[in-house]
């Protein structure tokens, strides 16, 4: 057997931490410049089936893409206005909701005092203090909107990459010293992000309709936002809908009361569990499940590189870093450590029954 040199391994190894730390410093640094880019590049993947849509019934594309762009500026702005009025309304609001949730345990306190549970509000409050339950959200959506802050900048680029998205495949294959076309994992990993962006935007803009509707029958102050948040949260699984039903029902329960706060909980339930369940996966397939143990490091990574956008686009990001090692030879193992279950990263013999989501994409 020939020798292997475990000395130049070493350095090897050593040398592609070194790398990898170098760059990840680089792009902490450069932040605010790489925050915008990739936000405007999320856009741009959701964007681009529309563009194409408009196409296919002969609108010009530069009139296509003008007229999608003024659509999402005029939303993104009737959105910004009332959503954040509504969350300097609930921060103002927050040291009062505070102490009605204080009070409210006292309820608490009394049910478990029957079961021979002795245990006070203040001891409570030592372990859990609501007044971080409720900002959580609202501060992150504060860090989300300070990047939206450079909307110009953002809608610019988006415009130039809906323009280029139609050479990009051919200039990866060219740059790759493929100029025949003959490597798929090129087109297999473009359509794969383009077809998990689209099909995740989609069914989390059913979850936060769902419940922005469910909040405002039940009457919980501030329906609209809490949708908004639902929708933002829906693309962080498992996790993020937990994160997004704290508030919810926290506010609930100080609002309207237990038998309110139940009912929103059960909301949150039932919506993930038809959306992550039922719809997503008839859709999307297995084979883009991550690990929750992978979800939650991501999340943790991301926001730290990132910031509060690195955080609601951890999972999206890190299923660009799976579907691009499961498009290489060499990285095929990584993204079993990754995936969910082995079987989600093997290729699937019922591939012509699955559903066809081609015409969504």
């Amino acid at each position: 057997m020939p020798r292997v040199d475990t000395q130049s391994v070493a350095y090897k190894g050593f040398a592609i931490m070194a790398f990898i730390v170098v760059i990840l410093a680089g792009i902490k640094a450069a932040s605010p410049i790489v925050v915008p880019f990739v936000l405007s590049a999320f856009i741009a993947v959701i964007c681009n089936p529309v563009i194409g849509g408009m196409t296919r019934f002969k609108v010009p594309r530069s009139l296509a893409v003008l007229l999608l762009m003024v659509f999402i500026v005029m939303l993104g702005l009737w959105l910004a206005q009332i959503v954040g009025s509504s969350i300097n309304e609930f921060s103002n609001q927050l040291p009062h909701y505070r102490d009605q949730l204080v009070e409210q345990f006292g309820w608490i306190v009394q049910k478990l005092q029957r079961l021979n549970i002795i245990i006070t509000k203040e001891q409570i409050l030592d372990y859990f203090d609501p007044g971080i339950a409720l900002s959580m959200t609202t501060n992150m959506l504060t860090g989300v909107g300070g990047v939206m802050a450079n909307l110009f900048l953002i809608i610019l680029t988006v415009v130039f990459m809906l323009f280029e998205s139609q050479t990009l495949p051919r200039k990866l294959h060219f740059a790759l010293d493929d100029p025949e076309m003959r490597m798929q994992q090129i087109d297999k990993f473009l359509h794969s992000v383009n077809q998990y962006m689209v099909i995740k935007t989609l069914v989390s803009l059913a979850t936060g309709v769902i419940v922005g509707f469910g909040l405002a029958i039940i009457g919980v102050d501030y329906a609209l936002l809490w949708g908004v948040i639902a929708f933002l949260f829906n693309y962080i699984p498992n996790i993020g809908s937990i994160i997004a039903a704290i508030p919810s029902v926290l506010l609930a329960f100080i609002q309207l009361g237990p038998a309110a706060a139940g009912a929103t909980a059960l909301l949150y339930f039932g919506t993930n569990m038809v959306m992550g369940n039922v719809v997503e996966p008839r859709y999307m397939g297995k084979g883009l499940g991550l690990s929750t143990l992978v979800v939650f490091l991501s999340l943790i990574f991301w926001g730290w590189l990132l910031g509060s956008v690195g955080m609601l686009l951890s999972v999206p990001l890190t299923m660009i870093v799976k579907i691009a090692l499961e498009s290489s030879q060499g990285g095929s193992w990584l993204a079993i450590l990754l995936a969910d279950d082995v079987d989600d990263v093997k290729p699937d013999d019922n591939d012509n029954e699955k559903e066809d989501v081609s015409q969504i994409v």
